[in-house]
């Protein structure tokens, strides 16, 4: 991909008052020497963002199929289980991604590689060690943890994911690994065939498993069980990718680090920060996650006082389920940005270059924005007809669960990528105080809208949108406080806003107009958002709200630059 000039708003409004001169002999000097540029971690972060949304349209996709072979009961059962598993990942594993990026991004950038190298040894034994004790406690305790939710047959897919647990710890140092090269290609390849692999064994597995046990009264704990199966195969895929990758890379790294005649960290310092940068990861993220399964205990737990049945509340979760899921497509760039600013902000940060830090903050907030507030907006106004059109099994009550919680998909984006720059500007303890403040003034919400409110199941969606929010602006403050910045508002904030209303009033009028001529709702609504997207596209050119070189670095940036040159938006 051809390099492209670093591009700098006039309106970009840095609290240090940095002048557009200053800005340009800044990267003037950038060029001379010969060092990164502004985009780099956005190509990077945008390959990833690429993969993001391909693994998450093929999770949507086949878990229309699995939903239906399940059912709403064994929905919420895999619900249930899959939510304690991501809560043992997270205290095993989850956080080693990013901290191996980030560790070896400031080992690397320093040219100290055998350095780099240890740590990626260490951290390939902590994950052996961590994954291997949480898989082991997860098998043996399944029937514990199912029995605290309220539903024993949730045991059935908790002892298929207990393995996944090792698997995806290795998996998460290999990732760490050519992350922190500010490589994303690897990750954004293991990601789809893992998903790919999740995919086709998940649907056959359910299949199987629910034909296999037509006749047992668990049967829908024994489909969730065949639908947990395709993330062990998955991750087993993806782990035998990145070994390939590793080992085509490793004569190269070897080469590196006999050229390397710099010190070597001690093996004990090399835990010792390790285990530094991997706690408060762990803590923000357990805090973070454990909001959901929070939620779901305390509504468990508050429901069966109030006398409903296990079938009625697992029915309720899948139905909840179907909405998380569809709000976590357009995550998916929010993710794989936090996963690509936090390692180039570490090297950013070793150059002690700070206003490129800030630059790259302002990019990677204005490229979410520009994708979550539509995909949010969208989700609020064709929340009923998407879910009927994704999930005709379920009922309307899953469109309405929908629409209350379409505009976490912001607080989520702008939660996630803050918390990032928290923690690669070494303010690891922040995200985790927010998260947990959060969660503290959700659970209160919660209890007070189940005990108080006929709300019932809509009390969930409603708090998981008062939960990033509050994040979000926490983190937003310290940001502002530690790296002396203000995000420009105009373009990041209100156009896209703006726009996005506009976008999503025709949305409606033409799923609504289509409708009442052909009466099929997955056309009417597959029209309405083509129409949605075009409306969007357009008028976010129109209005200036994004520029040439900023439409680049996005994916398929260079596939909407010529679509827009087609159309004569753009010159």
């Amino acid at each position: 991909m051809p390099q492209k000039k670093a591009r700098v708003e006039a309106s970009y409004p840095l609290k240090t008052d940095l002048t557009k001169k200053n800005h340009k002999n800044s990267h003037k000097k950038k060029n001379a020497a010969g060092k990164e540029k502004r985009s780099d971690f956005l190509v990077q972060g945008s390959i990833l963002a690429a993969a993001s949304i391909i693994v998450r349209l093929i999770g949507l996709v086949y878990r229309i199929p699995m939903a239906n072979i399940l059912g709403e009961e064994g929905q919420g059962l895999y619900s249930i289980a899959y939510d304690i598993y991501s809560l043992a990942l997270i205290l095993s594993s989850y956080s080693l991604p990013l901290s191996v990026s980030k560790m070896m991004a400031a080992k690397n950038i320093n040219k100290e590689y055998k350095s780099a190298m240890k740590i990626f040894k260490c951290a390939l034994a902590f994950a052996v060690t961590a994954g291997g004790v949480m898989a082991v406690f997860m098998f043996i305790f399944a029937d514990i943890l199912a029995e605290l939710y309220g539903s024993p047959n949730a045991a059935y897919p908790l002892r298929i994911l207990a393995p996944t647990i090792f698997v995806v710890a290795v998996l998460g140092v290999l990732r760490g690994f050519f992350q922190g090269k500010s490589n994303m290609l690897p990750t954004a390849i293991s990601q789809i065939l893992e998903q790919v692999v999740n995919a086709i064994v998940s649907v056959v597995a359910a299949y199987g498993m629910m034909k296999m046990h037509s006749a047992s009264k668990n049967i829908a704990g024994y489909g969730a069980a065949g639908g947990t199966m395709g993330t062990l195969f998955g991750a087993l895929t993806a782990v035998f990718v990145l070994l390939f990758l590793f080992m085509v890379n490793y004569p190269y790294e070897k080469k590196k680090c006999k050229d390397d005649k710099g010190h070597i960290e001690d093996t004990k310092r090399v835990f010792h920060v390790l285990l530094m940068t991997i706690l408060p990861v762990i803590l923000s993220q357990v805090v973070y996650q454990s909001s959901s399964i929070v939620d779901k205990f305390l509504f468990s737990q508050l429901t069966k006082t109030q006398g409903m049945v296990n079938t009625v509340r697992e029915a309720q979760f899948g139905m909840y389920s179907y909405y998380t899921l569809l709000v976590s497509v357009p995550l998916g760039i929010s993710t794989a940005m936090s996963s690509s600013i936090l390692p180039s902000i570490t090297a950013s940060r070793v150059r002690r270059d700070h206003e490129m830090v800030k630059l790259k903050v302002h990019d990677s907030i204005k490229l979410n924005m520009l994708v979550a507030i539509p995909c949010a907006v969208g989700i609020f106004v064709l929340a009923g007809p998407i879910i009927q059109m994704l999930f005709p099994s379920t009922n309307a009550m899953t469109g309405k669960i929908t629409m209350l919680g379409a505009f976490a998909v912001i607080f989520y984006a702008l939660s996630t990528i803050t918390s990032a720059v928290l923690q690669s500007i070494n303010q690891m303890q922040l995200p985790v105080i927010h998260s947990a403040i959060s969660m503290i003034i959700q659970a209160v919400l919660l209890v007070v809208l189940v005990l108080l409110t006929p709300l019932g199941i809509y009390s969930l969606a409603i708090c998981n949108v008062v939960f990033p929010l509050i994040v979000c602006i926490l983190n937003w403050l310290s940001v502002s406080r530690y790296l002396s910045y203000e995000q420009e508002v105009y373009k990041t904030f209100l156009l896209p806003f703006l726009v996005s209303l506009v976008m999503g009033s025709v949305a409606f009028l033409m799923y609504h107009g289509c409708y009442f001529f052909i009466h099929s709702n997955t056309i009417s609504c597959l029209f309405a958002i083509f129409v949605a997207v075009l409306i969007y596209f357009v008028l976010l050119i129109k209005v200036k709200a994004i520029t040439k070189e900023e439409l680049y670095d996005m994916p398929m940036g260079g596939r909407f630059i010529a679509i827009a040159k087609k159309m004569k938006l753009m010159v």
